[in-house]
């Protein structure tokens, strides 16, 4: 009798979690097709400023990239990491056990 119960219980739970995300999909796509005349303004969407590492001297907008990679090799990458571990301070101890 127990089992039956457990059972109604979870199918009306069921029913209304099915219902419930249908009614939210019909609210979200007749939301998603309202046209709104004027925007609603926000008081800080007026007042937002660019990050000031968007920004050059004079204050303007930079135009180009932030980040400029060139390609090179694994022998110079290798290279360039070997030199940052010698300059390390830890290196040339004996506990580090590789010298």
């Amino acid at each position: 009798m127990l089992h039956l119960l457990y059972i109604i219980a979870f199918t009306i739970l069921a029913v209304l979690a099915v219902g419930n995300l249908i009614r939210n999909l019909l609210t979200l796509g007749i939301e998603s097709q309202r046209y709104y005349a004027n925007p609603p303004k926000n008081r800080l969407a007026q007042e937002m400023v660019a990050h000031p590492e968007l920004l050059d001297a004079s204050g303007h907008l930079i135009d180009e990239p932030l980040l400029v990679m060139r390609s090179m090799t694994v022998e110079d990458a290798r290279e360039q990491l070997d030199a940052l571990y010698r300059e390390s301070p830890g290196y040339g101890d004996e506990a580090c056990g590789e010298v």
